[in-house]
């Protein structure tokens, strides 16, 4: 799974006390109980009762227990090996409302575990379609995940609902408490202090929020009228299928799993320091443990399943990447399904407290997805592929209603979130962009020239263009610059020095033809007396630096023809 980044306490490898993995599992629920909402507006839609509410958001945890656990799974054809949990997508609300409301309970669940048998299609294709996910579009995405969620964790964090449009200074006090508790104990504190910033953080939230008044005796009796054990799968409607909605499923899907490449990568990159790229036949495995959970939300009765931002940014925050915690996870979410007393402890959550928890996630999550980006160079064509898709995509956040005459029900979806916006067109325009590109580029140099600046140019804009990483690309550029100084101060060819770059996603080759005498490529650094004795001690000291620059080197001369072939790792 790659080097281990000096931020993180437990990485993916690594084995956790029972008692840390049983503590961090416990956070992790808590930040997935945040989306236990969505299934609840969903019964809310058709006016089901309290009772069908519970089970189905009941299921839904059994469902993203199963996921979790699944897509922790290192060897085999499915599971990434991250801890990457699962809860009720947003992105299957719209479709979600669609069928609740044409055919009821069973006709949501007919098509939920559709579209996770369409998830695990698309998982096998992913890896053939990595030419739509260059760094910037997964970086977007990463980033546009956090932004899609601020709505909702700020509009928490004072305190705001659907019924309540007033914030109290109360709510305010108590949602700057918990943040401040969280943030102070993750930057100022040491051990298990920072693990568990944030269950400590909700412990005080709750405390708070009672001696504020926002918990009442009222919520404790709520608990306590609950039943101590239920088996939420009573009364299971069946499943029903309607062809008229599989293409609203069908979009919900792919916006679902386009967030879960973006999710996965952050999986990769925070797990390993040398991190160079999307590993797409991982993502591919973790997609289909991705759909394992949405078949099972279906299959049982519950709300479609995808991979959580917010537990991936809990898990960037509290240095605890390792996969035992999804098993704990996983496990804690299937037993609280069975005890719906304890489940509802989540069900009251204070929304200030909710709010806190989330802008907490977001912070790493935003930050990570523009550090992709950052990853490789960016030139003008990168630069619209990622603006534009940002302001379009936000656009259905700042213009509430923008895309309301939208009346298809197969492409609302599409435009129903500012995360399915801003992918569909960075995608769209990355394809555009990537017209006009070649992958080979030719330089020129006349020995005695001013080469430093031409190569610097040449470089920078092909990088850009091809999206490489920086150091890569300066690797290159050191190495061109050495040996053309070096063949021009030892006058080894007076003809025209000729470079062609030749790029893919994992090479970078420099192939230098010239007539004249083929310079020296030492592997060791001249002594200290060649620099007294040998005459041609600059050219051997450009040879060796160039090695140097360089993952491999080769060259020949063929008469007066001399070839040097320079290869990059990218």
């Amino acid at each position: 799974m790659g080097t281990k980044p000096s931020n993180l306490t437990y990485s993916v490898n690594e084995k956790t006390p029972l008692w840390i993995a049983s503590f961090m599992g416990f956070q992790h629920v808590c930040i997935i109980a945040i989306a236990f909402i969505l299934p609840v507006v969903v019964v809310r839609e058709i006016g089901g009762t309290i009772s069908q509410a519970t089970n189905l958001v009941a299921v839904s945890m059994i469902a993203g227990g199963i996921g979790v656990i699944v897509q922790a799974f290192s060897r085999g054809p499915i599971g990434s090996g991250y801890l990457c949990p699962q809860v009720c997508g947003p992105s299957f609300l719209t479709a979600s409302i669609l069928a609740v409301k044409t055919g009821g309970l069973s006709l949501l669940f007919g098509m939920t575990a559709v579209a996770g048998v369409f998830e695990a299609l698309f998982s096998r294709l992913i890896n053939r379609l990595r030419f739509l996910f260059p760094a910037e579009v997964v970086g977007l995405i990463v980033a546009m995940v956090g932004i899609t969620v601020i709505r909702l964790a700020v509009t928490n964090f004072l305190g705001l609902g659907s019924e309540d449009r007033i914030t109290e200074p109360v709510e305010v006090c108590v949602a700057f408490f918990t943040l401040s508790l969280i943030v102070g104990l993750n930057i100022w504190s040491k051990g298990n202090l920072k693990l568990f910033c944030v269950l400590i953080g909700l412990i005080g939230g709750y405390a708070s929020s009672y001696a504020a008044g926002i918990l009442t005796h009222s919520h404790f009796t709520e608990l306590a009228n609950r039943p101590l054990l239920a088996f939420p799968f009573a009364g299971h409607p069946g499943w029903s299928f309607d062809i008229h909605l599989l293409i609203p499923f069908v979009v919900a899907t792919i916006c679902s799993s386009l967030k879960s490449v973006g999710d996965l990568t952050t999986c990769q990159k925070i797990n390993d320091v040398e991190w160079k790229r999307p590993d797409m036949q991982n993502i591919g495995k973790g997609i289909l443990a991705d759909a394992a959970g949405c078949i099972s939300a279906g299959v049982l009765g519950g709300f479609g399943q995808s991979t959580s931002s917010s537990n991936i940014g809990l898990s960037i925050a509290t240095g605890v990447t390792s996969r035992v915690v999804a098993f704990s996870t996983g496990i804690i979410l299937i037993v609280l399904a069975f005890f719906p007393r304890l489940s509802a402890v989540f069900a009251i959550m204070p929304r200030p407290v909710m709010g806190a928890l989330l802008i907490f996630a977001l912070s790493f999550m935003i930050i990570a997805g523009f550090q992709i980006i950052m990853s490789r160079m960016i030139d003008s064509r990168k630069t619209f592929v990622v603006g534009i898709s940002i302001i379009f995509g936000l656009s259905v956040d700042i213009i509430p209603g923008v895309f309301t005459n939208l009346h298809h029900p197969w492409i609302q979806p599409l435009f129903s979130s500012s995360l399915s916006v801003a992918t569909l067109t960075a995608v769209i325009l990355n394809l555009i962009f990537r017209i006009g590109i070649a992958k080979r580029a030719t330089l020129e140099i006349t020995p005695g020239s001013d080469s430093s600046d031409a190569t610097f140019n040449f470089m920078e804009r092909q990088g850009g263009l091809w999206g490489a990483r920086k150091e890569v690309i300066y690797n290159a550029m050191s190495a061109m610059n050495e040996l053309i100084e070096a063949a021009t101060a030892c006058h080894l060819t007076k003809d025209v020095i000729k470079m062609e770059a030749c790029f893919d996603e994992y090479n970078l080759d420099i192939n230098v033809h010239y007539r004249g005498d083929l310079l020296e490529f030492p592997t060791r650094h001249p002594d200290k007396l060649a620099f007294r004795t040998d005459p041609n001690v600059a050219a051997k000291l450009g040879g060796y630096l160039v090695r140097q620059y360089a993952d491999s080197l080769t060259a020949e001369k063929n008469g007066d023809q001399c070839h040097i072939f320079m290869h990059f790792d990218h």
